[in-house]
């Protein structure tokens, strides 16, 4: 597991390394394509060059990294960013995780381009497939960084190769798991691309409300495309065409012997508890869709680096539910469809000034349009809220929002001395949509070598982040008064832009040459603090604020690499809480606002400790690696106490993988593998059910086996 953190500006060597090694001569002799490879190394280094990371922490995961983990390139984006520091998962199936105790506001980047967020739910966008290196950047972020700031997970793709090749494999597993893929590339002239694609297919596609080994009714079918072309236009300018697609398919899990909560004409009678349709055999279904498309020219001049990007993103999200079962079991039967679409631009320039001085400047704006449309059926109440009729009626809650938002930011890194880089700036975002808000962003970072090895940063930013627009679209609350939907609290405010001062300091020491050391510490003290919740059966997540809050935490991280073999360790201590709900109200009970209102609580994502670690060995053309993660529970809400004062029950999970290769065959090189995921078979509960804005139970995926092979060719 081979990843290197980095507490300054580093080189990265990667690309220049993996051009050389594949970079040969034209068949008359001239040096074309080497030359075209030099060009490339060249113009990525320059692009990487775009992106300062003076004063944080970058852990960059590689190649080298992906292939250790059991299932490969097959790898969910979400479980391999689970093996760095500060980073803790929630439900597997939509791809949440936590960055220092922070709900998403996770910012993904490829290839320098921000790309933007699409509506959550399931799947994910982002094939681990078309990853050649991450750069995961966390702590005090230079003024470039905005909008979504609790960790940059900023992607390199793969590209062509002078010699045109390709692979294709297939890996299958327990839960019917099945999953075909292929990648091609290649390098003609000027001309470069890489091309990947991917299907899955599995009857465990969302975590079981239940510890069992399989749930009901639970298959996906999901595929994903990626595509990254690039024309040379000359030695220092190159034009690139990205997009990608994802596409999935979701059965909602059900739980079995529910009691109708609701009567139906002919269907259910909630008062003698008995149902023509059990809650085992309901079917909610939901499905995703996300596309994107960026065009990009880079240029290099002299000491004048810049790129320019042109994107657009369109996401939609379609929750479908079982009409009948929806309203036996919750009152309410909602056929959600949500869709965004999102097109803008994006500059980055960086000038070295003089020796001492890189100057650096962008900005970056984007128009976002969201459609909320819903045919909600319900039933009628009296004026105690009880049910008055049992024949449902239907309301349709339609709207949409045009919102903008718009960035700029100057920055200088000043190398004061051979040991002391200081990098200061000033950013700017404006967001209008369900909110207008602005804010001004001092940021300063300071790196500084105590010695040889050892290195020290020190950070402050100010931070601003507007609530996603794709999930903040508000109900009309006022059309279901009278109703089974109608909220006990009949006031929803406009969500709010979360205004953050934050504070990091961490170390880093090279012990040796196969193992370096790190420590970081940091505090976040938070205005109108951004959290989401799941609030309907749908998995559509619906931010609000918290008043003020806070959060801190100290990760500690070791890396050790030999010849052969190798190793990491990371653990996390982290606290997060939050006082007086401030939007959204209508979302929650009154006696939990109450209390809310007078009290910090943790955040419902928050975990205390948070331990991941695995090791590798080569032999010849075998790789054998593990690693496991260990977390000590999310919150809960225990019965009759303060919101989300409990804490679910730790848990630990193992997974084992062997590999091998068989090189220069006649198909080309071949590579075998056989893994276990969760090897020891620990039954553990993500979620129970409990907690602020927490939807139903979810257990962790069971002992799973898989297998696979792939050829290169």
């Amino acid at each position: 597991m081979q990843r290197t953190p980095q507490l300054r500006t580093m080189p990265l060597l990667l690309a220049a390394a993996f051009y050389a090694h594949h970079a040969s001569a034209a068949e008359d002799g001239s040096p074309v394509m080497q030359q075209v490879e030099v060009t490339a190394a060249h113009l990525k280094s320059a692009r990487i060059d775009l992106s300062p990371n003076v004063g944080t922490t970058v852990y960059s995961i590689d190649r080298h990294m992906i292939e250790q983990l059991g299932q490969g390139d097959n790898t969910p984006f979400n479980e391999v960013l689970l093996r760095l520091p500060g980073v803790s998962q929630d439900s597997k199936g939509s791809g949440s995780i936590h960055v220092r105790d922070d709900h998403a506001n996770v910012q993904y980047r490829v290839n320098g381009v921000q790309l933007p967020e699409s509506i959550t739910g399931f799947g994910q966008s982002i094939d681990t497939r078309f990853v050649q290196q991450t750069d995961f950047i966390t702590g005090a972020l230079p003024a470039q960084f905005g909008l979504r700031t609790s960790g940059i997970v900023d992607i390199q793709t793969k590209e062509g190769t002078v010699k045109s090749g390709g692979r294709i494999g297939v890996l299958v597993g327990s839960h019917d798991y099945v999953a075909p893929s292929a990648e091609f590339f290649g390098t003609q002239g000027a001309f470069n691309y890489y091309l990947s694609g991917s299907y899955l297919s599995n009857a465990l596609g969302i975590e079981n409300p239940l510890p069992t080994r399989s749930a009901l009714h639970d298959r996906t079918k999901q595929s994903k495309s990626f595509g990254a072309l690039s024309w040379f236009l000359d030695d220092q300018t190159r034009l690139g065409l990205m997009f990608g697609t994802y596409n999935g398919r979701f059965q909602i899990p059900n739980n079995p012997d529910q009691a109708p909560a609701f009567s139906l004409t002919g269907q259910s009678d909630a008062t003698a508890g008995t149902s023509k349709r059990p809650s085992a055999q309901l079917d909610e279904r939901q499905r995703e869709t996300n596309r994107f498309l960026v065009l990009s020219l880079q240029k290099s001049v002299g000491d004048l680096n810049y790129q320019v990007s042109a994107f657009h993103q369109y996401s939609e999200l379609h929750y479908t539910p079982d009409a009948l079962g929806d309203l036996i079991y919750n009152g309410v039967a909602s056929d959600t469809l949500r869709s965004n679409s999102a097109s803008g631009a994006q500059f980055d320039a960086s000038y070295k000034l003089t020796d001492s001085h890189t100057v650096r400047a962008g900005l970056a704006y984007s128009h976002q349009t969201t459609h909320s449309d819903n045919a909600v059926a319900v039933f009628d109440t009296d004026g105690s809220g009880a049910q008055s009729g049992t024949d449902p009626r239907t309301i349709i809650d339609n709207s949409s929002k045009t919102g903008k938002l718009s960035s700029f930011y100057l920055q200088d890194e000043w190398h004061i001395a051979a040991p002391l880089t200081l990098n200061y700036g000033l950013r700017f975002d404006k967001v209008s949509a369900y909110v207008d808000e602005q804010q001004w962003s001092p940021r300063v970072n300071l790196a500084y070598q105590l010695a040889k090895g050892t290195a020290l940063h020190a950070g402050y930013s100010r931070y601003f982040t507007p609530p996603p627009q794709e999930l903040a679209a508000q109900s009309s609350i006022d059309k279901y008064a009278g109703t089974s939907n109608a909220p006990q609290v009949p006031v929803s405010d406009n969500v709010k832009a979360e205004r953050t001062n934050y504070y990091d300091i961490g170390l880093s020491h090279q012990f040796s040459e196969e193992l370096t050391v790190t420590a970081d510490a940091y505090y976040k003290k938070i205005r109108n603090m951004l959290d989401e919740g799941q609030f309907g059966q749908a998995l559509i997540l619906s931010p609000f604020n918290y008043e003020r809050g806070y959060a801190k935490g100290l990760e500690l991280s070791a890396v050790y690499n030999r010849a052969n073999w190798g190793g990491f360790l990371n653990l996390t201590t982290q606290k997060a809480k939050g006082q007086n709900i401030i939007s959204g109200q209508s979302l929650f009970g009154p006696d939990e606002l109450a209390y809310i209102a007078n009290h910090y609580i943790y955040v419902d994502h928050d975990q205390t400790y948070t331990v991941s670690g695995g090791a590798h060995y080569h032999w010849g053309d075998t790789k054998l690696s593990g690693d496991f993660l260990y977390g000590s529970g999310l919150r809960k809400t225990p019965d009759g106490a303060a919101p989300n004062s409990g804490t679910l029950p730790h848990y630990t999970t193992v997974n084992l993988s062997l590999t091998h290769d068989w090189k220069n065959t006649a198909v080309g090189n071949i590579e075998g593998r056989v893994a276990l995921v969760n090897a020891f078979d620990k039954s553990y509960l993500l979620r129970d059910g409990s907690g602020v804005g927490v939807g139903a139970p979810q257990y962790g995926a069971r002992r799973t086996l898989y297998a696979g092979i792939s050829v290169g060719f």
